[in-house]
């Protein structure tokens, strides 16, 4: 099986999916069959590959259940350009605040990104190569004496360093790559990051303006785009690394290749999609409705496909898959704009999480809460264990915690595990501290009795 790439077969990307996420094997299925439509349409000859366009989804389900996580993980799983976007966080045109081409420009700069760091893989030994040999150079000639003032004021000019010669140079090399120059400090000379002001502003009309402010002031004359910086060894060979694959890298061709991934294989995922939907009666009572099916409306050309100019260049959104997701308590689908609700033809409705399922999160995944609290405790030298009893314990309370106040699903496991864990968290850097850590069903509710007990103050705390 080819993991991480685009080839998957619904049946194995739902094989991935299971690994980091439980149950909800409607909502794996239904993204499984969409990313591998976009494999079989690349293979479609004639005018109809043209014609086919993604069949959107919608998950609805209550918060904390894994609707984000499927998104991600999918784009992950694909190599694909990744944004998540808040629909709430968008107005209508004519409202502060953001315009909803912004997502697109954010997948754009997404997707740069990605076949930036891709690119840099390529060429990271040769660039690191390259960094070695400017780094034996400073480490030969060593950082310059402070200037001497003269008798008249003025430092005289530092004599010309001498030619550093191959065997010199080979010798260097070695001792850089062995580490045993790694304490040493040399001054090397990083690109500046430039004027910084520009970037506290992000309303809409910013986001329309096609020049990037920033980068035309920093290639203003006179100001300087470099500057000395005085690191370590290992540090200074990571800057030049960096520097040299910046210039190995044509970012002409970067650019050209991230708006075709954009637009052949993004994915956007909007969230929250249910606060822009137009709940019945709402707006009769005066209440902040006014621009919500103002959104739903800029939103729809851009799921139909339209051109979305950006700095880079135009892109087409026609085969960009939009997930979108809402818990829908108040509202339900059929209360977005019937052209809106056209475009996402694909519905899933996820299953809230009951206890056996917040054990299985609690042990199954492989990246399990358990599985990180251990890796970062595990660094203080502490070893920590979770009994069986201990796990069904967690999930007992975090259930129990979940029907009595708002249900977040799985976000609430993480509050739980900070609140158990506190003293050990708390302690373990302390000198003659145990290094063993058990923890069993007795010690959960030792330590969450009195939140538990207190209905009151579990709503605060848990």
């Amino acid at each position: 099986m080819s993991v991480g790439g685009a080839n998957l077969t619904p049946r194995e990307i739902v094989s991935e999916l299971d690994r980091y996420i439980v149950g909800q094997s409607a909502a794996k299925r239904a993204v499984a069959i969409a990313l591998r439509n976009r494999w079989r349409r690349q293979r479609v000859t004639g005018d109809l590959k043209d014609e086919i366009t993604p069949k959107n989804i919608i998950l609805i389900g209550p918060t904390g259940v894994g609707k984000t996580e499927i998104a991600r993980r999918l784009a992950r799983l694909a190599q694909a350009p990744f944004v998540k976007v808040e629909a709430s966080k968008f107005t209508e045109v004519g409202y502060v605040g953001r315009d909803v081409e912004s997502m697109v420009r954010d997948l754009v700069e997404a997707s740069i990104s990605l076949v930036r760091e891709e690119e840099t893989a390529k060429v990271r030994a040769r660039a690191r190569e390259a960094a070695e040999d400017r780094l034996v150079e400073l480490l030969a000639h060593g950082a310059p004496p402070p200037p001497r003032q003269g008798a008249m004021g003025f430092a005289p000019p530092p004599p010309p360093p001498g030619r550093l010669g191959d065997a010199e140079r080979e010798k260097l090399r070695a001792q850089l790559r062995a580490g045993t120059l790694d304490d040493r400090m040399v001054e090397v000379e990083v690109a500046d990051a430039g004027p910084t002001f520009l970037r506290n502003f992000s309303g809409q009309g910013m986001e329309e303006i096609g020049v990037n402010l920033s980068d035309l002031f920093r290639s203003m004359p006179g100001v300087s785009r470099t500057r000395r910086r005085s690191v370590t060894v290992p540090e200074a060979l990571e800057l030049l690394a960096q520097e040299e694959a910046g210039r190995l890298v044509d970012q002409d061709r970067v650019n050209r290749e991230a708006l075709l991934r954009a637009e052949s294989s993004g994915i956007i995922f909007i969230d929250e999609i249910d606060k822009i939907a137009s709940r019945e009666g709402a707006s009769r009572g005066g209440g902040p409705d006014v621009s919500r099916e103002g959104v739903q409306r800029d939103i729809l050309p851009i799921v139909e496909g339209s051109t979305v100019t950006t700095k880079y260049g135009p892109v087409k959104t026609d085969h960009v898959l939009f997930i979108a997701a809402g818990a829908f308590h108040v509202s339900k689908p059929a209360d977005l704009i019937p052209e809106l609700q056209g475009r996402f033809p694909i519905r899933v409705e996820l299953e809230p999480l009951r206890q056996e399922d917040l054990v299985r999160i609690l042990r199954e995944p492989k990246n399990s809460l358990i599985r990180q609290y251990t890796a970062l405790l595990e660094t203080e030298g502490v070893a920590l264990h979770f009994t069986d009893d201990a796990v069904a314990e967690v999930a007992r309370i975090a259930a129990l915690v979940n029907s009595r106040s708002q249900d977040i699903g799985a976000r609430r496991l993480h509050t739980i595990l900070e609140r158990l864990l506190d003293p050990v968290s708390f302690e373990a850097s302390d000198a003659g501290r145990s290094r063993d850590e058990v923890i069993d069903a007795a010690v959960v509710k030792s330590r969450l009795r009195e939140v538990v007990e207190d209905e009151d103050l579990s709503r605060y705390i848990l």
